[in-house]
């Protein structure tokens, strides 16, 4: 979605520009893995996708992903595999502007994961969250801005979605989910304040219970998009959803598309 390689390429040939990102966020340091390749690098069927040296396969019950990445900017491997096995497939995507060029898909809101790394040598189990999102355009041209987050309730997870779209409307996306994969719209949560990010002063919203939210730690901090955790309460229950902040409007700036390729190289060839 974020490409400047494909921002730039006048074919907007999707199969040119593929890559899996991974990301892991440590007590002492992170890695971040997103290498972008060309089509020559991409395979896929009905169960199977292969970019470079990594792929996922979908068995009918079970969603492997073999990694097999390196970090950028200092180089550095990550190797291993995550298992996520989904209870239950949610029924349809959701649409998230009113032409319906834009579709958000959280097919397994809270599935068990287990996740085994050789490189760097970690594992552990615990809940994942699975989705897709697919257009007929690119995102800065339906959307100013949106923020999102996710929250474990155990069974289950509730998910805020809320959107600015480029013409100024809004949607406001408040949704539960049972183990299942049942969905759910609830009553919008009150609106609650974050701080801006420390270096890029990226803006940062959500809503809660009580319209009460503090950020626990930011992950992420960039010219156009912030990742975070925090503490709030959600459906009755004190919650840490992980939250994202993106501004597509920072995102349309040239020279933060110049600066993208330093975290997201591309291989010659």
């Amino acid at each position: 979605m974020f490409s400047p390689y494909y921002a730039w390429d006048r074919s907007r040939n999707p199969f040119a520009h593929c890559s899996v990102n991974v990301v892991l966020y440590g007590d002492r340091s992170n890695a971040f893995c997103m290498t972008e390749r060309g089509e020559r690098s991409l395979s896929r069927d009905a169960r199977t996708i292969q970019i470079g040296p990594s792929g996922l396969e979908w068995d009918g019950t079970s969603l492997t992903i073999r990694l097999d990445e390196v970090t950028a900017p200092i180089p550095s491997r990550v190797r291993g595999t995550v298992r996520v096995h989904p209870p239950g497939i949610t029924q349809a995507p959701q649409t998230l502007d009113a032409r319906g060029r834009h579709r958000w898909w959280p097919m397994a809101p809270a599935s068990p994961v287990e996740v085994n790394l050789t490189e760097p040598g970690v594992s552990w189990s615990g809940t994942a969250y699975f989705d897709t999102n697919h257009g007929d355009e690119p995102l800065e041209d339906g959307f100013s801005r949106w923020t999102w987050c996710r929250a474990d309730l155990k069974p289950g997870a509730a998910i805020l979605y809320d959107v600015v779209r480029r013409d100024g409307s809004t949607q406001d996306l408040t949704l539960r989910f049972d183990a299942d994969g049942s969905a759910r719209e609830i009553e919008p949560p009150s609106p609650a304040g974050l701080p801006k990010t420390g270096f890029w002063r990226m803006p940062r919203s959500t809503r809660s219970d009580d319209g009460r939210a503090e950020v626990v730690r930011t992950f992420e901090d960039t010219p156009f998009y912030a990742r975070s955790l925090l503490a709030s309460t959600l459906c009755g229950k004190a919650v840490k959803p992980v939250h994202e902040s993106l501004s597509l409007d920072r995102f349309m700036n040239p020279l933060v598309r110049l600066m993208l390729p330093f975290r997201m190289p591309r291989p010659l060839g």
